[in-house]
């Protein structure tokens, strides 16, 4: 596929089909994923690929009930239909366990460049150690036909992930990954602000100009 299309295509999968993911498919998403960069190049992220059903379920359970507070935060009214977005982001919470492979995001702690700790706001620059590997691991995804959905609720049950999965001490989960055939096609090209509305030349908000 052309780069562009890639980019522009990879879009948030929440309809997925039961087709189990060729294992060279999943290897070939999976090894992208060690080419992105990190701090130091210590290269900290790992990811637990889980496709046991008991186990895909037991993360349904975990996620749904966080799903389930979120969407009603986000919901403009009590008894409001639902918007469109979170109609089918419920779909696919209440479907997570029948997705062929979840993949679960884990970052060594030590391994994290946090540059950012000593400022008086929320910590952000250790991501940069860990979301660029998911990043790449989204759009190999795209390239080979794959769905995929970045969600992080599961975070906030970390230890109940970490028992269920094993991830010893020092290890943090950053992300879960849905991914599997999706079961309506991708975007055409996805939705985004002009150019103009997110990047500044020289200062912020001063427009790039030519």
């Amino acid at each position: 596929m052309d780069f562009r299309e890639v980019i522009e295509t990879t879009g948030t999968c929440r309809f997925f089909r039961p087709d189990p993911i060729p294992d060279d498919v999943l290897r070939r998403v999976l090894d992208a994923t060690r080419w992105a960069p990190t701090g130091g190049n210590r290269q900290g992220v790992r990811f637990v690929v889980v496709r046991d059903a008991a186990k895909r379920r037991a993360l349904r359970d975990l996620y749904l009930p966080l799903w389930e507070q979120y969407s009603s935060r986000a919901t403009a009214r009590p008894g409001a239909p639902k918007p469109k977005l979170l109609e089918n982001a419920d779909h696919m919470a209440r479907h997570l366990d029948e997705v062929p492979v979840l993949v679960v995001v884990c970052a060594q702690l030590a391994d994290l460049m946090a540059t950012d700790r000593h400022l008086e706001r929320l910590t952000i620059v250790g991501g940069a150690s860990v979301y660029p590997s998911v990043q790449n691991l989204l759009l190999a995804a795209r390239a080979e036909g794959l769905g995929t959905a970045l969600t992080t609720l599961l975070c906030a049950v970390e230890p109940h992930v970490t028992a269920l999965l094993a991830i010893p001490d020092g290890i943090a989960t950053a992300a879960m990954i849905p991914m599997g055939y999706p079961a309506k096609g991708f975007p055409k090209k996805l939705g985004r602000r002009p150019l103009e509305a997110s990047v500044f030349g020289d200062a912020y908000g001063t427009p790039l100009g030519s």
